[in-house]
Order: C-alpha cells, then sequence, then structure tokens
C-alpha cells in the first residue's frame, strides 16, 4: 500500500458489484432503519428490503456514518504507508456524510486528507470515485486524485423519475420539489440533482412518458462525444433493462455502460419504482 493514494468513499455510491475490492477502495456504510431494525446499507439492509418495507409503507429511515468510524479508516491508509487520503461522498445537501468525513479529516491530519462533495449521489458519485481510483492506481499524487475526482463530478448529469413524491416529501428530501406536490395524482416528475439539491425538471403523465423523457434527456447531456453511463432502479428491473437497451442503441460512444439497483439509503428516499440515469460527459 506504501506510496499510493487510497480512496475512500461510502455505501451510497452503488458501484457495480466487485469493483469497489477490484480498485481497492475502502467504503464506509451508512445506517438504515428498517421498522426499528438497524443495519449497515449493502451488508446488512439490502435494497429488496428496503423496497419491501416501503411498499408497505414501514417506516425506513438512515444515518450517516460516525466521524470515528471515517477516522479509523484514514488511520489504517495512513498507518500502512499511504501518502494520502481522498474521501468522496454524496452530497452534503441530502446528507450529513461529508460533515463526518470533514470532521474526521480534520482529526486524523487535514494536510493528508482530501474530502470531496460530489454534489450527488449514487453513481453520480459512484463515477467520481472510480475516476479517482483509476487516477490512484497510476500513481497519481494526492492532488492529482482530487483533481480526477472533482473535474469528473463536474461532468455528471444525474436524472431520475419517480412514481411518487411522498417518499422524497417524508425524509425532507426534496426541496424546491415541493411546487410538485399537491398536483393531479397522474403527473409523474422527473427530477435532476443541480447543485447538490434534488430538483423537478419536468411533469409526465404515464411510466412511458417518463422512459422516453430519461432517455431523451440522457442521448442530450452525452452530447456527440464519449460517454459513461449508469441507469439505476429500485424494484423496477424491467423498466431499467428498457432503459438501458434504448440508451445502448443511441449513444455508439459510451465507454462504460452499468446498470444497478439502488441500495436502501437512495431507495428509502425516492421510493420503489424509481428509475435513474447518470451521464458522464468525457
Amino acid at each position: 500500500m506504501g506510496g499510493r493514494v487510497v480512496v475512500v468513499t461510502d455505501s451510497t455510491a452503488y458501484l457495480p458489484d466487485g469493483l469497489a475490492d477490484e480498485l481497492s477502495v475502502r467504503v464506509v456504510p451508512l445506517q438504515v432503519v428498517l421498522g426499528g431494525r438497524s443495519g449497515a446499507e449493502g451488508s446488512e439492509v439490502t435494497p429488496a428490503q428496503v423496497a419491501a418495507a416501503l411498499a408497505a409503507w414501514v417506516p425506513v429511515s438512515t444515518s450517516r456514518p460516525t466521524p470515528a468510524e471515517f477516522a479509523a479508516v484514514y488511520r489504517e491508509a495512513l498507518e500502512g504507508g499511504a501518502d494520502g487520503v481522498v474521501s468522496l461522498h454524496l452530497s452534503r445537501e441530502l446528507s450529513g456524510t461529508w460533515d463526518s468525513a470533514r470532521l474526521a479529516a480534520a482529526e486524523v491530519g487535514a494536510g493528508s486528507i482530501r474530502v470531496v462533495d460530489s454534489r450527488s449521489a449514487a453513481m453520480g458519485l459512484g463515477f467520481a470515485v472510480l475516476a479517482a481510483a483509476e487516477a490512484a492506481a497510476k500513481g497519481g499524487s494526492r492532488e492529482e486524485v482530487y483533481a480526477a475526482a472533482v473535474g469528473t463530478a463536474e461532468r455528471t448529469t444525474t436524472l431520475f423519475y419517480v412514481d411518487t413524491l411522498e417518499h422524497l416529501r417524508r425524509g425532507g428530501r426534496i426541496g424546491a420539489a415541493q411546487a410538485l406536490l399537491g398536483t393531479a395524482l397522474s403527473v409523474k416528475p422527473i427530477l435532476h440533482v443541480r447543485e447538490g439539491r434534488i430538483v423537478p425538471l419536468e411533469k409526465v403523465r404515464t411510466v412511458s412518458k417518463g422512459i422516453a423523457r430519461l432517455e431523451a434527456l440522457a442521448v442530450a447531456a452525452a452530447g456527440d462525444g464519449p460517454a459513461d453511463v449508469a441507469v439505476h432502479h429500485l424494484a423496477a428491473a424491467e423498466r431499467a433493462a428498457l432503459l438501458a437497451e434504448r440508451l445502448r442503441g443511441r449513444l455508439p460512444r459510451v465507454r462504460r455502460f452499468y446498470a444497478s439497483e439502488v441500495g436502501a439509503v437512495v431507495g428509502a428516499h425516492v421510493g420503489p419504482g424509481v428509475l435513474g440515469v447518470v451521464v458522464v460527459r468525457h
């Protein structure tokens, strides 16, 4: 490990299975509480469990890792001979996770640790993590790894469709999307992440129109150049497969294409049926 920059993230990056281990990324889990039972996201609480709980309107809440949890990971990396740490997290507008990481970095050694607010979540965070990990694997300095992460985050578009705003409203995560509440139940929102916040973008009337608009918006975000794309869902595998198939057909210059279910933390706030697309323009 000596001489290398260690990349740390949290469990909301939703990296494809095995990729974190392959790239030596340390993942610090958030906690999820399902009807009074608490567990670590991913290892102890699965997307399927969250989808089932939400469908049954069982209370679902989430909590950030403690600064001590991050500090332990940072210390282990630095004591193991790492040159530094770059720690990337979901938007500070959506969670206190970034703040826990910042406090831990100040305690352990701020000069050795850079903490990044991805201003997003899911693969909106995950692609920045991959860029950082690849820069680290090539022997990049702490500043080079940090720059790779920030540059990727700045080129990322995160879009998603939800069946209902109710879960976002209950979790207090919708900000400007409050404006959509009280509209006809037949209206289904398309939202995006802007400056770290979830905000409304458009309204559609049906699931099929929602999928079609996500497709068009993703194609526009990718532009004519190469791009990386991820499709996310929660308990909506068929919708996700359909959208992924359409995007593959329309984006011939995609470099990397991932499809995965969102985990418990994001799932708890958007609800079953969510369909998301993350595009990184190169």
